[in-house]
């Protein structure tokens, strides 16, 4: 009797345990991604207001503030469905890099190789981008409960997995 006793109360233990980890965990996942949320918000609103207090605003500027969008909709995206979006990260990286290029084209830089290793650069992560998506549709990994999108009969997509990411 007294084994069966202290089994229950390790498992007991054990559960209450997991239970805290987990809570400890996601309350620091939710805290980190709000923040991370609020610095891109507010980078985005003082580089705005920058941009409004210069007077001017010029393309460079304009792309910038298409990278706060693109790291917030990431947040966002990460924060309803707990996974990274990699799509986005090469948006990103695609939105960096071209800002780099119009930036050193604008300021009369001579044309140099640079300009061939930044558009083979950004050729490179759009092919990578079709390869994601490729890969996605086929070979889904994430089971949805309660899809959103609307499956009609005869579409050939399956309600119960999500092809593509969000």
């Amino acid at each position: 009797m007294r084994v069966n006793k202290a089994e229950k109360l390790r498992r007991q233990v054990h559960e209450l345990a997991e239970s805290m980890g987990n809570l400890f965990v996601e309350t620091f996942h939710y805290m980190a991604l709000f923040a991370i949320g609020a610095v891109t918000a507010w980078a985005a609103v003082m580089e705005f207001l920058g941009m409004v207090e210069k007077g001017n605003i010029t393309i460079d500027d304009i792309l910038l503030l298409f990278i706060y969008l693109e790291l917030g909709a990431m947040v966002g995206i990460y924060f309803k469905t707990n996974h990274m979006p990699v799509r986005f990260l090469i948006y990103v990286a695609i939105t960096a890099l071209t800002r780099l290029l119009i930036s050193n084209v604008s300021h009369h830089n001579p044309p140099d190789m640079g300009v061939v290793y930044l558009t083979g650069a950004i050729l490179l992560l759009a092919f990578a981008i079709l390869v994601v998506r490729y890969a996605s549709s086929q070979f889904p990994s994430v089971k949805i409960e309660n899809p959103h999108r609307k499956t009609g009969a005869g579409s050939g997509e399956h309600p119960e997995v999500e092809k593509g990411e969000l």
